[in-house]
């Protein structure tokens, strides 16, 4: 009911159906699926091929300049910066909400947050791996994650629940699978953080994650499938 009614809200004040710019593997993109998945917001999925670079092409440059995804459309307006993303869907879309109640648990989340999605993510984003060259991108991504989880499963063991920050599916779930998939992309032995696979092998059941999961999007190759 509450989401029919947000529906009908959204109708009323001529607010279109969100367009997400995406690509299947971006972590950042990957976070905000979730968070679109978990709150049952329609969408449309735009990809954006990252390997083609049509991430920095005329057109995609007008919506982000900064050349990066995912961008969102909604109401003929733009929003980029993962983060950013999230808070707005927190707030445009109240149901399932992704922050506690609590002011210390919200930032609890939002600390998970940035460790991830400042202190871990950008080190091995795509574009700094171009710049390091193949010959060194698997050791330096598999040594700043593995460096980062060292910290996250610190921070973790003081604040997991069932899932990252409690029992409630927060924000910093968005952020922590993406960023798992990621360390097992750079072979990071993840026996040695048991909190990390726990929860994300919790989350991994859950069908918002599913739906969000590289493989079921339409851009994902059928090799990879």
């Amino acid at each position: 009911m509450e989401l029919a009614m947000d529906k009908i809200r959204f109708l009323v004040l001529g607010i279109h159906q969100p367009t997400l710019y995406s690509y299947f593997r971006s972590s950042c993109s990957w976070r905000v699926r979730i968070a679109l998945a978990h709150k049952g917001v329609d969408y449309d999925y735009k990809p954006i091929h990252l390997l083609k670079k049509e991430q920095v092409s005329d057109e995609f440059m007008k919506l982000n300049p900064m050349g990066q995804i995912p961008a969102l459309i909604i109401n003929n307006q733009t929003l980029t910066q993962s983060m950013s993303i999230l808070e707005y869907l927190e707030e445009a879309y109240p149901q399932k909400p992704l922050l506690p109640k609590d002011l210390f648990t919200r930032a609890k989340v939002r600390e998970v947050c940035e460790v991830i999605s400042s202190g871990i993510q950008p080190l091995q984003n795509l574009s700094v791996l171009q710049k390091v060259g193949d010959e060194k991108k698997m050791e330096w991504g598999h040594f700043y994650i593995n460096k980062g989880f060292v910290a996250l499963e610190q921070l973790l063991a003081g604040c997991a629940g069932k899932y990252s920050v409690g029992d409630e599916v927060t924000l910093a779930d968005c952020c922590l699978v993406p960023q798992v998939y990621n360390a097992n992309r750079f072979k990071v032995e993840m026996a040695q953080f048991p909190t990390i696979v726990r929860v994300h092998d919790a989350l991994s059941n859950l069908e918002a994650f599913k739906a969000a999961e590289p493989t079921n999007q339409p851009d994902c190759p059928e090799d990879l499938k």
